[in-house]
This record gives C-alpha cells, sequence and structure tokens, in this order.
C-alpha cells in the first residue's frame, strides 16, 4: 500500500496504490485530516488502488462530510477501477462516485 499526499495551489490530491484496507487506514485518516486542515478542495485518485475494505470508505465518507462542513470540494478522481466504484455502489456509496467535473467517477470516456 502507497499513499501519497501532493499539494498544489488550489488543491491537495491523495493518490493511493495496492489495497486500501485497515493496515493504513491511520495514515489515511491522517492525510484525509492534513488536506482538509488546508483549506483546498480535496482530490482521492484511486486509479492504481486494487480494493478498499469498509475502514476505507467510512473514512472518505467522514471527509466528503468534513469537506462539505467546511464549504470544500471531495471528489474522486476520473478512473476508478471498476471492482472498486462497484463495490461503493453496492455499499449504498454512490454518491462518493460523481468525480471532479460531474461525470460517474470510473466511467470510460
Amino acid at each position: 500500500m502507497s499513499l501519497v499526499l501532493e499539494e498544489c495551489e488550489t488543491q491537495s490530491e491523495i493518490r493511493l496504490e495496492g489495497a486500501v484496507d485497515i493496515a493504513c487506514a491511520a495514515e489515511l485518516k491522517k492525510l484525509l485530516l492534513q488536506a482538509l486542515e488546508s483549506g483546498k478542495e480535496l482530490r482521492v485518485s484511486l486509479e492504481r488502488a486494487i480494493c478498499l475494505d469498509v475502514t476505507a470508505v467510512q473514512l472518505f465518507w467522514a471527509a466528503g462530510c468534513e469537506a462539505r462542513r467546511l464549504g470544500l470540494g471531495f471528489t474522486f478522481a476520473e478512473k476508478v477501477p471498476e471492482e472498486i466504484s462497484s463495490a461503493l455502489a453496492v455499499a449504498g456509496f454512490e454518491s462518493l462516485l460523481v468525480s471532479e467535473n460531474g461525470s460517474q467517477a470510473g466511467s470510460v470516456r
């Protein structure tokens, strides 16, 4: 598992690789909080993730709620792997799958 936070002038982006699960939950939470505290739009890239567990989904849900409370955007990058977008949809988290341009994240253009 690899977690990277990159900050630019207008947004923070967290890039995830491999299995996003309980083993990296504390580090993911730390990066999500750090990104939200920056006051910038938050974008999460799951393009190289292979799976998510419930702890990751809960952290994304909480980060999305906090971003809305702070008046910040929270989006996923365009290419969410099909297995992950399907799992999120089945779990009832379709709203997490809307990308920054309003399209369904993970959809092919």
